[in-house]
């Protein structure tokens, strides 16, 4: 599975045929955690809230996960 975050966010699978990703706050969720995949171990909630719900990280609210 390839990820291109330049841009718009797709992503393709190993054939190369795109996978479709649904909205723009998983497209938003795939950058996030793209940005992040040489990092070790998981990636704390509250980034992730913070980087998709920057605008309003109350939005996300307590049913986000």
């Amino acid at each position: 599975m390839r990820f291109f975050i330049l841009g718009a966010t797709e992503a393709h699978d190993a054939d190369g045929r795109p996978i479709p990703l649904g909205g723009p706050r998983v497209r938003a969720l795939l950058t996030a955690l793209a940005l992040r995949a040489d990092r070790p171990g998981p990636v704390p909630v509250d980034s992730l809230i913070a980087d998709i719900w920057a605008d309003d990280p109350t939005a996300a609210g307590p049913c986000l996960f």
